[in-house]
């Protein structure tokens, strides 16, 4: 390939897996500098955001590793041990949300908040002396994003309600979606207020908007999901009977999308934070402890919610394969 002309190459090389993309550096000098172009790297990445490149982090007190996803039988891959390439103390660390292949990455003994890319491995620190870039858990809200020149950021500080401000209210990680990022807001898990906080990364503004029409009574909890650009919601409410609709957002109104019946007691790990993958029309949805479950979209809603395999004690995350830079 060493005669082909660079548009060749380049054409070539988008179209291989990340890792691979990575091991071609090494080629030469002129591979290195194409490969490390910030045009390569969003094509690259726009064609990897597809749920072949995704892949399930886990992360107890002793190992980190990768699990291919095995879309056949809903269940996980051989593992990849992942050494973390970051101080840490027995992997005492959190992964607050994650964007085209990058995860945020807060290290809990210090507060710190890291970039980190667990496919190339690199990593940026987003600490300064001025103590941005350090999250206290339920006084800080995190929300990472590209702008027009794919610089990612943490969000600016927010201009919303005084009283939202407070520690009174719990803020989740924002979830970037067609130019938006969106947040949770909860007074508590039991009764209150219950919004969602938008913030356009093209005019800098803030607005509310309602969370949708749940039950007041009981535990009330929204976990906010892009695919495909589009925003959902599961929304779990209930106290000895757990409801969990799926809802998605168009314009400003939530509409249903799926709703299932009272599930009985069941094990407080569904209520961890819920991330997910969607691909051929059925979602797989995930909690923080590892817990797989499957909705298939074609038969009746949530008939066939059920665990496929069980992790115990580990923190997670879904990510995508990607060549994205955390120091872009």
């Amino acid at each position: 390939m060493a005669d082909l002309p660079i548009e060749t190459i380049f054409e070539i090389l988008k179209r291989v897996p990340a890792k691979v993309v990575g091991r071609s550096k090494t080629v030469c000098k002129e591979w290195y500098a194409l490969l490390s172009t910030r045009d390569f790297i969003r094509v690259h990445c726009c064609r990897s955001l597809v749920s072949s490149n995704q892949r399930v982090l886990l992360i107890d007190d002793l190992t980190c590793s990768v699990h291919p996803i095995i879309f056949q039988s809903y269940d996980y891959g051989p593992r990849s041990i992942v050494t973390l390439p970051f101080d840490h103390q027995n992997n005492d660390v959190s992964i607050l949300l994650h964007l085209n292949g990058l995860l945020c990455v807060c290290l809990n003994h210090t507060n710190e908040l890291l970039l980190w890319n667990p496919t190339s491995t690199a990593f940026k620190r987003l600490s300064t002396p001025d103590s941005l870039g350090i999250y206290i858990n339920n006084l800080d809200a995190v929300g990472l994003y590209a702008d027009d020149t794919d610089d990612y950021k943490r969000n600016i500080p927010f201009l919303t309600r005084e009283e939202y401000l407070s520690p009174n209210f719990y803020w989740s990680p924002g979830t970037f979606c067609a130019g938006t990022l969106y947040f949770t807001l909860c007074e508590c898990w039991v009764g209150g207020t219950n919004v969602v906080i938008c913030f356009d990364i093209n005019s800098e503004q803030f607005k509310e908007i309602s969370f949708p029409p749940v039950p007041s009574t009981g535990f009330v909890q929204g976990v906010l999901v892009n695919v495909k650009n589009e925003l959902h919601m599961f929304a779990t409410t209930g106290w000895f009977e757990i409801t969990i609709d799926l809802w998605t957002l168009k314009e400003d109104y939530w509409i249903k999308v799926l709703s299932c019946p009272p599930i009985p007691p069941i094990s407080l790990s569904l209520w961890g934070d819920i991330t997910h993958y969607v691909t051929n029309g059925d979602w797989f949805v995930m909690t923080k402890l590892g817990k797989l479950f499957t909705i298939e979209m074609d038969k009746k809603p949530f008939e066939i919610l059920y665990p496929v395999t069980w992790f115990r004690g580990y923190k997670g995350a879904v990510f995508v394969e990607t060549v994205v830079s955390p120091t872009i």
